[in-house]
């Protein structure tokens, strides 16, 4: 068992008493109310889920084992001569809540070596799609292909304990996020690179070895690491995050459950919001000639987008209300390596004059930018321009979130997910409609 494993066991035998505990002595206790609203509106707001891997924050965004992202980015473990942690280290802090010493990051490193071949007839799977599939269905597909490879599923055939199912959850989880850079690199260089594949370097990290097979120079190593842990997790509610457990909480293995999490994640009010966001930005460069318009000219063309009933896409949150710390973890990237892109340009004075303006207008409850209105604009600087693509990279760090909440449900014994449902006419009833 490795190190990792074994702290990870003695972490599961602590925290199992608490939760028994809890659903023994306090069961009855009310932690939410829904309204009308709620049941209709999507359940926004219905505290109903329980995850210890990260929490949103209304006033200070993600936290991630509670820890702010400045704090987790200056606490992890950085690439030596690289400003970025290693995301290896980043899931060691995710499965076990414990800040990773170099030691513990180079064993997950290690891990993740011996697990990261991608077996041949998943290449075959990709290939057999149609060259116009979206890279997101491609990639779905090419891990639902691997549901044979299920250490779990052969597992709970066999009549395992209920105690022990986090244990092969744990090496699927493992085996697969070891997977995915490789996976994805090879579904980008296939569809948007004539095929010309770049195999992956034994010696490079997950982050580093990524780029590398992506075939995009230094420092964009240290964007993937970056994109990686600011896209992994963000509390258990949104759509990919929910539909990762709700799969997984019916017993299915976490080939079923990724390969679902991506369905979620490829809507265009989910993980598809980036791309939309570097569009309008892009067609509002159109609309200037090109130019990078002053303050004044960039207000102008902010209230009059929002005068004529249309939003300013990248701002606002249903949560934050705060600048989301993702997005300025991003910008002070994008100061640093792209000050003078025209696209960062246009982002950055955009960031200057919206929320004043989104303040006076009334109508926004966050009137600060969220993460997507920064992400797409680093991936374009350093040569990822195929806008399909941003949302696979998304898939890859959203996987290492999903896949630590997965591991910790099963150690915890949670059962399967099934709400009840209400009729209109019994909101109705309940409203004192007649």
């Amino acid at each position: 068992m490795s190190k990792l494993k074994e702290t990870l066991l003695e972490k599961i035998e602590g925290w199992r008493p608490r939760t028994t505990r809890l659903l023994k002595e306090y069961g009855d206790v009310k932690v939410s109310d829904v309204t009308i609203t709620q049941a209709i509106g999507g359940a926004r707001g219905v505290k109903c889920l329980v995850t210890d891997i990260s929490y949103l924050d209304p006033f200070e965004g993600i936290r991630f084992r509670g820890h702010t992202i400045p704090e987790t980015l200056a606490a992890l473990p950085k690439v030596p001569g690289h400003e970025m942690p290693y995301v290896e280290g980043f899931l060691y802090l995710l499965l076990t809540g414990d800040k990773p010493t170099e030691e513990q990051t180079a064993e997950v490193i290690a891990e993740f070596k011996k697990r990261k071949k991608v077996p041949d007839y998943v290449f075959d799977v990709i290939r057999a799609l149609p060259a116009d599939s979206h890279p997101m269905a491609m990639f779905s597909n090419a891990i639902l292909a691997m549901e044979k490879e299920s250490i779990f599923a052969k597992k709970y055939k066999e009549g395992i304990s209920k105690m022990d199912y986090w244990d092969s959850t744990y090496e699927d989880a493992l085996n697969l996020l070891a997977k995915l850079p490789t996976i994805a690199a090879y579904i980008y260089r296939l569809k948007y690179k004539n095929g010309d594949i770049i195999p992956s370097d034994p010696n490079l990290d997950f982050g580093g070895d990524f780029a590398h097979m992506m075939g995009i120079d230094k420092p964009y190593d240290d964007v993937s690491r970056l994109y990686f842990i600011l896209h992994s997790d963000h509390e258990s509610g949104n759509v990919s995050a929910h539909t990762g457990h709700l799969v997984a909480s019916a017993l299915s293995d976490v080939y079923y459950a990724i390969s679902a999490m991506l369905g979620g994640l490829a809507g265009p009010l989910h993980g598809l919001a980036n791309e939309m966001v570097l569009r309008w930005i892009q067609g509002v460069m159109d609309k200037m000639g090109g130019k990078t318009p002053d303050e004044e000219e960039m207000k102008k063309f902010v209230w009059d987008t929002l005068n004529s009933g249309q939003v300013i896409p990248g701002y606002g949150h249903a949560v934050l209300r705060k600048t989301d710390p993702r997005y300025a973890a991003q910008r002070e990237f994008c100061l640093k390596h792209l000050p003078d892109d025209p696209i960062f340009k246009y982002v950055d004075i955009l960031y200057k004059v919206t929320p004043d303006i989104l303040k006076e207008h009334g109508k926004a409850k966050n009137p600060w930018p969220n993460v997507d209105a920064q992400s797409g604009v680093i991936q374009w600087f350093y040569g990822l321009t195929e806008y399909d693509f941003y949302t696979v990279l998304f898939g890859i760090g959203r996987s290492l979130g999903i896949l630590s909440n997965i591991i910790w449900d099963r150690a915890l014994g949670y059962p399967i997910e099934r709400p009840k449902s209400l009729t209109t006419a019994m909101l109705e009833e309940a409203a004192g409609i007649k």
